[in-house]
Parts: C-alpha cells; sequence; structure tokens
C-alpha cells in the first residue's frame, strides 16, 4: 500500500499541500490520525521536516502525532527512505523494506506510541548524519501505521498497514551536481483525415534525475521534416520534484504536425530548482533524439484523386477536339462532293463532252 494514503478517514499531512477542508464527523469506530513537524510545545506549521547538515552531525526535532479517533490508538513509528514512483509521486518504501538512507539514520526512543483518544504526543527523534554520507539531497519520510485486518473482493480477511506520514528533505553539504537525462524517446505520428491540416505526434520518454540535487524541470519537444522543413516546438507540462536517483515517464503531445514523410524528433528537458533551492552550476539540459515515419497518405490520396481529374478532363477535352475535327473533315468532305455533283450537271461545263464535226465538201463552180 501507499505511503500517504489514508484509508477510510485517515488525516495525512504530507510536504507542503495544503491541509483539506475538515471532513464529517467519522463514526465512532473509525481510526483517525495525523503526523506533522513539532517542536516539544506542538505542530509549528513547518511542511516538512528540512535540514541542511554536515556528514556527522546530529540534530534533535519532534514529530507530532494527533489522534482524531474517540478510541486510543497504538501505533508503529518509524521512517523509511523515499523514492520517485514511475508517475512522479513521493513514496515510501513497503512497510517491511529496510531503509539504507536517510530513514535508517533517525532513531526513536521507542518503536510504537499509544495515543489517547482525541488527543497528541509529540516524539523527539534523532537525526545522525554518517560521516560517510554522500553530499547532496536525501529524502524519506516518518510514518505512524496502523496494523488491521480488512476483507478482499473474494470476503476474504487480509493484513492491511494503514500509514500516515511526513516527509524529511535532508542536504548534506558538499560538492552538488544537479544533473539530469533524457532517454527511451518514442514518437508516434498520427495523420488526419483532413488532407488540409496536420497530423498528432506522440512523444514519450523517460527523464532521470543522475545528479544529487532533487529537480523539477519542463520538457519541450520538437519535430522538423528533411532539411529541417517545417520545424516546430512545443512545452510540455512541468514536470514534478525528481528525487536523485529517480525517474519517471512523461508524454508530450504536438498537435498540427505536417506529414512530411521522415520526422526528426528532439525532446529535452531543462533542470529547474524545486522551491527556493539555488542551483550552482545551473545543469545542462538533458536531450534525445529520435526518428518517426509521417506518410502523408490523405494528401497523396488527395493528389491521386486531383490528378485523375485532372487527366478526366484533359481526355473529355481531347475527346471533344477530336469529335469537332471528324466533324469540321466530314463538312469538308460533304462540301467537296457538293460542289462536284453541281460542276457536273451545269451546261458548258468543262467536264461536258463536245459535240461531233462533220466535213462538207465543196464544189467550185465557174
Amino acid at each position: 500500500m501507499r505511503l500517504f494514503a489514508a484509508i477510510a478517514t485517515g488525516i495525512a499531512l504530507l510536504g507542503a499541500a495544503p491541509a483539506p477542508p475538515t471532513p464529517p464527523a467519522p463514526p465512532a469506530s473509525a481510526a483517525t490520525w495525523g503526523v506533522a513537524p513539532s517542536s516539544a510545545k506542538g505542530p509549528n506549521g513547518r511542511p516538512a521536516f528540512t535540514y541542511k547538515l554536515d556528514p556527522g552531525a546530529t540534530v534533535t526535532d519532534y514529530v507530532a502525532v494527533t489522534n482524531h479517533s474517540v478510541r486510543p490508538l497504538t501505533l508503529n513509528l518509524y521512517a523509511s527512505d523515499a523514492f520517485t514512483t514511475g508517475q512522479g509521486g513521493f513514496d515510501l518504501l513497503a512497510g517491511g523494506q529496510k531503509p539504507t538512507d536517510v530513514g535508517a539514520w533517525v532513531r526513536f526512543t521507542g518503536g510504537t506510541v499509544t495515543i489517547p483518544s482525541t488527543s497528541r504526543v509529540d516524539i523527539p527523534f534523532t537525526l545522525t548524519v554518517p560521516s560517510n554520507a554522500t553530499p547532496g539531497d536525501h529524502a524519506g519520510g516518518i510514518v505512524a501505521s496502523l496494523a488491521a485486518t480488512a476483507p478482499d473482493a473474494q470476503g476474504n480477511r487480509v493484513a492491511v498497514d494503514h500509514r500516515v506520514g511526513a516527509r524529511i528533505y535532508l542536504r548534506v553539504s558538499g560538492e552538488l551536481q544537479p544533473a539530469m537525462t533524457v532517454d527511451n524517446l518514442r514518437v508516434r505520428h498520427t495523420g488526419s483525415l483532413n488532407p488540409l491540416a496536420g497530423g498528432t505526434l506522440t512523444a514519450t520518454f523517460t527523464v532521470r534525475n543522475t545528479g544529487n540535487v532533487r529537480l523539477t524541470g519542463r520538457p519541450t519537444l520538437t519535430v522538423a521534416g528533411p532539411f529541417g522543413l517545417g520545424r516546430r516546438s512545443t512545452d510540455g507540462a512541468a514536470l514534478p520534484e525528481i528525487l536523485p536517483g529517480g525517474e519517471l515517464t512523461t508524454t508530450v503531445r504536438m498537435t498540427g504536425v505536417p506529414p512530411l514523410f521522415r520526422l526528426t524528433v528532439s525532446a529535452a528537458v531543462t533542470p529547474a530548482a524545486v522551491g527556493d533551492q539555488v542551483l550552482d552550476p545551473q545543469p545542462q539540459s538533458g536531450t534525445a533524439r529520435a526518428t518517426a515515419w509521417a506518410v502523408p497518405w490523405p494528401q497523396l490520396a488527395l493528389l491521386v484523386l486531383l490528378a485523375l481529374i485532372g487527366w478526366a478532363l484533359t481526355a473529355a477535352r481531347r475527346r471533344r477536339a477530336r469529335q469537332l475535327a471528324r466533324a469540321v473533315a466530314a463538312a469538308r468532305e460533304e462540301g467537296r462532293s457538293e460542289a462536284d455533283r453541281q460542276t457536273e450537271q451545269t451546261p458548258g461545263g468543262g467536264a461536258a463532252a463536245a459535240p461531233a464535226t462533220s466535213h462538207v465538201g465543196r464544189r467550185d463552180t465557174t
């Protein structure tokens, strides 16, 4: 079960998140409790346990555990290491998993605490930084958990660990090395049925915090066709904080991308500080590149259709021209034939036969 998921009406006071509105009064049997940074006199408004210590240093602090129930509660109290989930969430190791980082550096005088109904207990603890601790950010949390049983989907009774906690952010002094990488870039272009519109480019990639400082950032997606044609960029949503060594997978979409056959895609993330941190030195952007096919099928279909229409129009014009030429030739032939008939019927025409001439002898008389 994930940390900070309150079961039933459990209350979780985590990180810098604002307190939720006061819920309706729970049933008498409901177990609700909260965990918050505190002083010896009670909660002091800190959103998280935040420290900046040297290797070998020790600090004493307090955690307030408040029982909002109308019955006493006995809770397990411990610290654990944090990690970034694949979706960018802040979570702690499972209850049975032994911490090896800041969660192992926290010590309580006892492992359980019993709190009377509707009461609060301010519990001291110590955090001792090992002398060989690595510089940079170490994240964890302090947890108050209640073991119980509940029915599963099949009606069987199963053990459930209800956990509520508060975050720990420790920065160990030394050289800071903020760094992010982007890899495992996968891109896909989905064309539009409208041949006059571009398609949608979907890019999914993994962002890793390879430095020693918790970071956030904003991804940028850039796409271009052959020879840089149609180059354009878009920004994705800002990333949640990524703890050192953590990673998450994010997706950025770009619409209206023209199908230029072969697309070159670049995904970059510019690291940024979390909260009021100051990054020195300023880290370089992590970048990954990939290619994707974007065949313009609707545009090709439109081009073929236009070509067919052009061919049909040209063929029709040629057919009409041939028909007109045949008609003109036929008219001319008919005209010549008519002229010949008229010539044959005209007297004295050049084609009429000449009459025969007879010669009669003349006799002279004297």
